[in-house]
């Protein structure tokens, strides 16, 4: 050899390539297409070795989820929610609006009418004349919260006033920082 060194492979696979393009550059309108330029056998192994970039990948794998089926198919074990009918609502009796205050942190401790720990976290209420253990839904009639008590007291012993709540309940329907609130109570059945 006269000082010449043999093409690396990079360019044995990039000077067809270059051939191919500057054929089909060469092209105008209305000219027939050239015919297929055969690659050598280490030239044609390196263009299969070629692995598409991951943005490539992930648009390749978009296409074949459009031809997936719309309904998937679920295991036997499996349970529709769809059928499923949503839990209905209590019955609830109505028994009007009425002025809803709080007791708190001092009477923690301390036994309810019905004999219970009074625990201010709990959602427990206190009234005249319901039975110990009747569920009530106190709706506050200025922001529409509502909260779902359990009553164990009884109370209050101020005029005017319906129901007492625990802190919690209070918090629930937003009348701790006014002390007391209108209300619309329903005795819940069931």
């Amino acid at each position: 050899m006269t000082g010449r060194k043999a093409p690396s492979a990079h360019l044995r696979f990039i000077m067809p390539a270059l051939a191919l393009v500057a054929l089909g550059g060469a092209m105008g309108a209305g000219h027939a297409e050239p015919a297929a330029v055969e690659l050598d056998a280490p030239i044609a192994a390196s263009a299969s070795a070629f692995t598409p970039s991951a943005e490539a990948q992930f648009e390749e794998a978009f296409v074949h989820l459009e031809d997936a089926a719309a309904e998937p198919v679920l295991p036997s074990h499996a349970v529709d929610i769809a059928t499923i009918d949503p839990p209905t609502e209590p019955a609830a009796t109505a028994l009007g609006e009425g002025v809803a205050s709080y007791y708190g942190r001092r009477f923690a401790g301390r036994p309810t009418a019905n004999g219970e720990t009074f625990d201010p976290q709990q959602l427990t209420a206190a009234h005249k004349t319901l039975p110990f253990g009747s569920m009530v839904r106190v709706t506050n009639t200025r922001n529409g919260r509502q909260v779902v008590v359990r009553i164990n007291d009884r109370g209050p012993f101020v005029r005017g006033r319906t129901i007492d709540l625990s802190r919690a309940a209070a918090e629930e329907i937003g009348i701790v920082s006014a002390g007391h609130g209108t209300v619309e109570l329903e005795l819940l059945e069931g």
